[in-house]
Parts: C-alpha cells; structure tokens; sequence
C-alpha cells in the first residue's frame, strides 16, 4: 500500500491506557493513525512513543469546536477517513480519592444520583461519541469499506444487570454503566443508519483492563483490552455490523 492510499484510523482518547494500546497495534497493521487527545501536549507525546505512523490531533469530544476543528484538519492533511474508534470515556467526575468502585456505587443510585455527575459522564461517553460521529461520517462515507468501533464495556449490558447472578449488577446505576448502555443503543442506531453504505459500525468490550478509568485495578492488560477493537475495525467487507463482542466471550447480549 502506498503513502498516497495507506489507511488512516483516528482514535478518541489515545494518549493513554487501552487507546494508546489500539493506536500501537493499527501502527503495527500499517495504518496511518490519529491519536485524538484533549490535551494536545499529550497526544504528542503518545505520538512519539508510538513512532512513525502516529500523528496527534487534538480532540475534545465535549468541545464542538474542537471537534470541527480536528474533522476540516483530517480532510485537509488526509482526504480520508478509514477508521473511527471512539475510545474516549470517563468513569465519574466526583468519586474521590480512595473511594471503592462499590461505595462510589452507593452514591450514585437512581434515588440520590447527582444530575450534574450524570450529565458530566453522558457529556463524554454518549453525546461526545455522537458529536464526532456527525462531524467524521462525511469522510468515513467518501472512504470504501470504513469502520466505526466504538468502545462500550460489559457493564452496561441490559441483559447481563437482569441476572440476579451476574456479579457486577449491584454497581449497575445511572452514571458509568448506563452510559455504555446508551452507547451501544447509539451503535445499533448508527449501524442500522449505514448498513446499506457498506460502512460497519460495531461495539466492542475490552473487559476489565488495568487502566486509570478504575484506578488500575483491572484484571486484564491493555494488550488483551484493545484487542478486540483491533480485530473489529480490520474486518474485511464481509464482516458483521451492529455488534457487541468481547475478545475471548464472544458475543455480549445488549
């Protein structure tokens, strides 16, 4: 593949953690890829660590500007758009320091949740997804066989928080876990909306990874965690559209 034809991918929230991870392997499969930060410093600096094939674009997923800014820049440098992981996510923006998963849980249930805390996570793991989306899909639509992955998470599995059983279901509330349910809502939305375009749009889990979204209490490392998002957003034009997957689960009930 030639420069003038290479692939680009960009990645929300790739200056750490699982999307630094999948900006690393989409430079390894010979992609152009576009560390999308909000801190542009540190989007540089990923970009170093990366090395060749790796270029910061600053990215605020809850700033319009920003994003216009970051869409008019990849269709003047690049002309294309291949690939569209929307990774950046945040957990909460109140939990203080030390504060366990469980007991941060107890303070955000639908009776006492703050509707500023709720609002300030949707801002970023739903509403900001669907900002970039608008703005991307132009150039995504000009470019053959584009990929849309976005990064949801097992917790917010309407299904798997039904089951008395399930594990994880008493940290089921309105903040975090229904915002991933909201995204994977947004994703079967989004595929049903391209699947006539030949564009996938698929969502992935990348399990309970060792990152600073839960403090670096995960179980699994980033390597296993992005590897999902990888293989998704390399489907061929036979792959499937609207789903939600893990790496070694398989398919996760929505």
């Amino acid at each position: 593949m030639t420069a003038e034809n290479k692939q680009v991918a960009l990645v929300t929230g790739a200056n750490q953690g699982i999307g630094l991870q999948i900006a690393k392997d989409l430079v390894a499969h010979g992609l152009t890829v576009l560390v999308g930060s909000r801190n542009f410093e540190r989007g540089e600096a990923a970009a170093r660590e990366i090395g060749p094939g790796a270029i910061a674009l600053q990215l605020d997923v809850t700033d319009q500007a920003s994003i216009a800014a970051a869409a008019e820049r990849v269709r003047k440098e690049f002309g294309r758009l291949d690939v569209l992981i929307q990774n950046a996510a945040i957990s909460n923006s109140n939990r203080l320091p030390g504060q366990s998963v469980e007991d941060y849980a107890r303070t955000t249930l639908p009776s006492n949740v703050s509707l500023d805390e709720m609002r300030t996570v949707w801002d970023t793991n739903v509403f900001g997804v669907l900002s970039v989306y608008q703005a991307m899909l132009p150039l995504l639509r000009e470019t053959p066989g584009a990929r849309i992955v976005n990064v949801s998470s097992g917790a917010g599995s309407l299904t798997l928080n039904s089951d008395p059983a399930f594990p994880h279901r008493s940290i089921f509330g309105p903040v975090y876990p229904a915002s991933k349910t909201a995204l994977n809502a947004l994703t079967l939305a989004m595929a049903i909306e391209l699947e006539k375009e030949g564009i996938k749009v698929n969502a992935v889990s990348p399990g309970f990874t060792k990152t600073g979204l839960n403090g670096f209490s995960g179980t699994d490392t980033v390597e296993e965690g992005a590897a999902e998002a990888v293989r998704v957003a390399l489907l061929g034009p036979d792959g499937p559209t609207g789903g939600f997957t893990h790496a070694t689960r398989g398919t996760i009930p929505w």
